[in-house]
């Protein structure tokens, strides 16, 4: 089994763990939920389609499938006060590579720039969530979580508008420049300066990520890291069933959360939202999570248990999915940003979940949960690949039903297993 040892923590010194966690899930926040508006400045600044606009969620994505493993290993070497900081200097790094190379409109670099990005917060995921799971009982992990997410919902809402305001804000000058152009050279002037804006925002990004990592040392985080004692299990994967299909149900929620988050402005912009509009409906959905957590934090598990309260989210959600199909333009698009609410409490119920029905292989679970992140780099190109064959609705909506459709099977199966064991249900 995965146990923690902890050195430097006493009750007087009790929330100053959780309230650095929870500027480091702002951190995780903002630089994640950039990933909307760039979608719609990337679609502009170098004239891509959908399938090509997405390769923002996806390459940042897939680095949670292609890292986890090794920084679960530096995690568990370094301890997770080291990792963090070494997590902020990658991260760092990667901010620095994408603004350079989206200002020079070279895309693969700005590409990987994302990816060297998504490699540092994969690294920061595998410290900061087991840490938050293991700070306190597991009734409250839920909570705790949530509490977190109220931090990186409150960032996620702030930075599409800063982005949008410092870098988009001429977009609608930008697309009558383009419009107006009489050559190429006038196109690509246009659209140099256009992309030249992202440079120094991402500059000071890069400066902030380094500054908090020297800064860390001196916050007070005690030194928490994660011993195996078992050091076959994570080679051998022995966890229960249900464990690795809750794995699979992260999987697919990630990519529920990155299509009501992200993908909404194309979506949006499909149904008759214009461009200026658009890049402001990623802080929209955010809006709808945060006020989700809130209710979230209230609720479970004082009166309602976190199965059930997981259960009535997905069907929150193929209500306001059917509600978008049957309405039209805005009115279908302001459903896509409610699925928020619908969305707000699914990760801090599932993760904390899964690791406690893992058993001994928690440290296996851990890793293998952050590379379920990696659903958010799939979901969107499937849809993406979807919109020409079916249609914008159909595509969008037929994916998400699918998706609240499994989740809700899983929290049926979760509450049933419940009934016989009560460490596997709804507690209070």
């Amino acid at each position: 089994m995965v146990q923690h040892r902890m050195a430097g923590m006493d009750s007087a010194h009790g929330m100053r763990p959780l309230a650095v966690m929870a500027g480091l899930f702002f951190i995780i926040g903002f630089v994640t939920w950039l990933n909307g508006p760039l979608i719609t400045f990337v679609q502009v600044a170098f004239g891509l389609g959908p399938v090509g606009a997405f390769l923002v969620p996806m390459c940042f994505y897939l680095s949670y499938l292609v890292c986890a493993f090794p920084a679960m290993g530096l995690a568990r070497r370094m301890g997770l006060r080291d990792g963090i900081v070494l997590a902020l200097v990658i991260m760092a790094a990667g901010t620095s590579v994408f603004g350079e190379c989206v200002g020079g409109r070279w895309y693969p670099g700005a590409l990987a720039g994302l990816s060297v990005l998504g490699a540092g917060l994969t690294l920061l995921q595998v410290t900061v969530n087991p840490y938050v799971t293991m700070l306190g009982p597991p009734q409250g992990a839920a909570r705790r979580i949530a509490t977190m997410g109220i931090a990186n919902k409150v960032s996620g809402i702030i930075a599409p508008i800063i982005f949008s305001v410092l870098v988009m804000y001429d977009i609608g000058d930008v697309m009558t420049h383009l419009a107006n152009a009489g050559d190429r050279e006038q196109r690509e002037a246009v659209l140099a300066t256009f992309a030249h804006a992202v440079v120094m925002p991402y500059r000071c990004l890069a400066v902030a990520l380094l500054l908090v990592a020297l800064g860390l040392r001196h916050a007070g985080l005690p030194d928490i890291r994660l011993v195996d004692t078992d050091d076959t299990m994570p080679r051998s994967g022995r966890m229960p069933v249900r464990a690795w299909v809750g794995i699979a149900v992260v999987f697919i929620y990630v990519g529920v959360e990155v299509m009501a988050g992200d993908a909404i402005g194309v979506y949006g912009r499909g149904m008759g939202i214009s461009l200026g509009q658009a890049r402001f409906l990623t802080s929209l959905t955010l809006g709808a999570m945060l006020a989700g957590y809130a209710a979230g934090t209230v609720m479970v598990p004082a009166l309602c248990g976190a199965v059930r309260y997981l259960l009535s989210s997905t069907v929150l959600g193929m209500v306001l999915c059917f509600a978008a199909t049957m309405m039209p333009g805005v009115g279908s698009v302001l459903c896509v940003a409610l699925l928020g609410l619908a969305n707000a409490m699914m990760m801090p119920i599932l993760f904390p979940l899964v690791l406690q029905v893992a058993g001994n292989g928690q440290y296996l679970a851990t890793a293998l949960l952050v590379m379920a992140f990696s659903g958010g780099a799939f979901m969107p190109q499937l849809f993406a690949g979807l919109i020409p064959v079916v249609g914008m609705k159909p595509s969008f909506m037929g994916i998400m039903l699918l998706a609240y459709g499994i989740i809700g099977g899983y929290a049926l199966w979760m509450e049933r297993a419940g009934r016989s064991n009560p460490d596997l249900g709804d507690r209070r």
